[in-house]
């Protein structure tokens, strides 16, 4: 049996767990909202860099694939009469320097880059960070393909310049991007069906 003050103790310590939890839960009821609109325009802001002009609302327009043991998003960009430019998905570097590196791609629809963009990385400052501010080394990405680039950095007999004293960062994200146009490749014809493009069905048909 618990004495007085042991009971004082225990609802004292019972009132303070309700209390927090229901500061809690009103602090993400609140909070949930805004974060929630401020993640959907920023990856507004990244798709908007990396598609061509479009008419549509590729977050609107999203669809998911089965990828893995996991679902990958997938945002279509078309033009005013609906007939698809892109698709836009992130793929994700495990082997940076300082971490995973996210990465934002748009391809076209016969298999060739429009233009990458890093979403998030833990690079070095003012080396491996290049992947983000060296906008040359990331304009070098638009117009290739599995058919026209090696798909390596120069160090290692490559198309892909490397920055001086970071080599890592660059490879890791030349390698996702490189299993992003694979993945594109092998689902080509579940990708452009599934955009839901007019044209689509056409485009399946005749191949890349």
């Amino acid at each position: 049996m618990l004495d007085r003050e042991q009971t004082r103790m225990v609802l004292a310590l019972l009132l303070v767990a309700v209390v927090s939890t229901m500061l809690l839960a009103t602090t993400d009821m609140f909070t949930r909202e805004p974060i929630a609109k401020a993640q959907r325009e920023a990856l507004h802001r990244a798709l908007m860099q990396v598609m061509p002009p479009h008419a549509n609302d590729p977050q609107q327009d999203a669809f998911e694939m089965k990828r893995g043991g996991s679902r990958l998003r997938i945002y279509p960009a078309r033009d005013e009469r609906g007939h698809l430019l892109a698709l836009a998905w992130e793929e994700i570097a495990p082997d940076g320097y300082s971490g995973r590196i996210r990465i934002l791609m748009a391809v076209e629809p016969d298999g060739v880059l429009h233009a990458v963009r890093i979403t998030d990385h833990r690079e070095t400052p003012g080396l491996g960070d290049g992947i983000v501010t060296n906008h040359a080394w990331l304009a070098s990405f638009r117009g290739k393909s599995l058919d026209n680039a090696t798909w390596k950095v120069r160090k290692d007999g490559g198309d892909f310049d490397q920055f001086t004293g970071a080599t890592i960062s660059p490879r890791a994200v030349v390698k996702a991007v490189h299993r992003g146009l694979l993945f594109f490749r092998e689902h080509r014809s579940e990708l452009l069906s599934l955009s839901g493009a007019p044209d689509s069905k056409k485009a399946v048909e005749e191949g890349p």
